[in-house]
């Protein structure tokens, strides 16, 4: 806004002089503080520079161009030819891959299957982790623990932990899964070994994913609930309200921000899961003998990448993208009728 001037000021005050000469002083200190504002903001852009100058860098020009390769025909980043025309032949190729076609489905079982058995249990231990004052401290430090653990490093042990190694009809070694098996009379299990199959290899990467995930959400929940009025509590043992009761009629709807944030998240965690399967398979992601059975769409994306087919893997991210964005648009409408601030 321009600066008064007197002139002006007096038209606002008709008839007092006194008046006047006050909102003289009024609008210079109005004016002052205003150019100490715009002399502020001046500051505050420079202090941002290199946080967004790095943004453009690092996260919007990458972006700008995956939507740029992906509508050029056959894009390849070999740097021979630049004669492309743009189109969706791109992603015709995605969807036509046979291969992308398991990767979805794997991609799409992973989170249906571990996203509401991690979030159920973290949300089961956290109000355990609530409920008791000793040791409460310690048990929150281990159960934090795979949070802070390479996911590469937890995927190979969770791979010698459901190996079986045998020779024929000879079993040389038996994990500590399959023992625990055997136990119980059961038959043992191949589980990530040569011939293992599709539905073994799901369970041991699902068993992987919602151990890995419980930390960071059991965290989130425990904030959650020790931010809970303790008032809806004793009014609730006052009126002998069952346990059950209480879990479904006050601890969900008043942890029920935290909660749609955690699904949030892990929908969104679960679309790119990657490391696990690298973890556990390596770069084949599958055992020995089925490379690429449990490949998910991030790991068809850098499968693309080392044959120079970037145009393709620009489009299968593309996809990825849009699948997230439709999955958390989704829980957006869901939430606003289901949570409660």
């Amino acid at each position: 806004m321009e600066k008064l001037s007197d002139n002006e000021v007096l038209e606002l005050v008709h008839s007092d002089p006194a008046a006047a000469a006050q909102n003289r002083y009024i609008v210079h200190r109005v004016n002052t503080s205003r150019d100490i504002g715009d002399r502020n903001q001046y500051k505050a852009w420079v202090y941002l520079a290199p946080a967004l100058i790095l943004l453009l860098i690092f996260s919007f020009y990458p972006l700008i161009n995956t939507f740029r390769m992906a509508l050029l025909n056959g894009y390849t980043s070999d740097g021979f030819t630049t004669a492309y025309q743009v189109g969706f032949r791109n992603f015709k190729t995605v969807v036509n891959f046979v291969d992308f076609k398991q990767c979805l489905k794997n991609t799409v079982l992973l989170c249906v299957i571990t996203v509401p058995i991690s979030t159920t249990l973290a949300l089961l231990i956290a109000v355990a982790l609530n409920s008791i004052k000793p040791l409460q401290r310690m048990f929150q430090t281990i159960f934090f623990l795979p949070y802070v653990t390479n996911a590469i490093a937890i995927g190979m042990v969770f791979k010698v932990v459901f190996n079986r190694v045998a020779v024929g009809d000879l079993v040389q070694t038996e994990a500590v899964i399959n023992r625990f098996i055997g136990l119980f009379g059961a038959d043992p299990v191949n589980f990530v070994n040569v011939g293992s199959s599709w539905g073994a290899n799901m369970f041991v990467v699902c068993t992987y994913i919602v151990w890995n995930a419980l930390p960071f959400k059991i965290l989130v929940l425990l904030g959650g609930l020790q931010n809970v009025n303790k008032q809806y509590y004793e009014a609730a043992k006052i009126d002998s309200t069952s346990k059950i009761r209480t879990f479904f009629r006050i601890t969900i709807p008043l942890v029920s921000p935290m909660l749609a944030y955690v699904i949030i998240t892990s929908f969104i965690g679960g679309f790119k899961e990657y490391s696990s399967i690298v973890g556990i398979f390596g770069e084949t992601m599958g055992p020995a003998g089925s490379e690429g059975q449990m490949n998910t769409i991030v790991g068809f994306v850098y499968k693309m990448l080392p044959y120079w087919k970037t145009g393709v893997a620009s489009a299968a991210s593309l996809i990825l993208f849009g699948i997230i964005l439709i999955v958390t648009a989704i829980n957006g409408l869901v939430s606003k009728r289901t949570v409660h601030y």
